[in-house]
């Protein structure tokens, strides 16, 4: 029972730390967002002390004006895909918690799509930027400085299918043995 509690108490963390990814996505993507409104309206809208936000960003970090569009677009899919995915991890959690297992065929289903969409999720939204990129390139040379690489989860995703198997083949063990049936499959 130590290692159901030690489980739970993972559930748990990974509920919340599930949440926290999802506000930080939403105000992530909010900020790309405004971002994006405030250097189209000639980002006058933020200044500080006379100086606007789009003159401190292009002169003294160096970035030129599409570079910081390309940059803000990629963000706001980058911060939508991954509150998709943390949503979807929170949800999880949260009915793993309330069965009080993770070894029930419904959480084992649940784990499999979580691990499915933690490898489609990132490539797909890895993908649809380096297009966007690749766009945005032609009509504005030096756009493709920007990576989209680091946001892939493959690794994660697969240990996710693997472990939903390790469950389901669990919650099997468990049913046969309830009814007094040998385990072997």
């Amino acid at each position: 029972m130590k290692t159901l509690k030690a489980l739970q108490v993972l559930a748990k963390i990974g509920k919340i730390i599930s949440k926290i990814v999802f506000i930080c996505s939403i105000v992530g993507f909010c900020l790309c967002v405004l971002g994006i409104v405030s250097l189209a309206a000639g980002g006058t809208m933020l200044k500080i002390g006379g100086v606007t936000v789009r003159g401190l960003i292009e002169n003294n970090a160096g970035i030129p004006l599409p570079e910081l569009y390309a940059s803000m677009i990629v963000g706001v899919f980058i911060c939508a895909a991954e509150a998709v995915l943390s949503k979807f991890a929170g949800i999880y959690f949260k009915n793993e918690l309330e069965a009080g297992t993770p070894f029930t065929f419904e959480g084992a289903k649940e784990l499999m799509r979580l691990g499915i969409l933690a490898v489609a999720i990132p490539l797909g939204t890895a993908i649809v930027c380096s297009i966007i990129i690749a766009v945005m390139n032609v009509f504005f040379p030096g756009v493709d400085k920007i990576s989209v690489n680091g946001f892939s989860s493959v690794g994660i995703g697969i240990m996710m299918i693997v472990m939903s198997l390790v469950c389901r083949h669990g919650t099997e063990l468990n049913s046969s043995g309830a009814q007094g049936g040998n385990a072997e499959s």
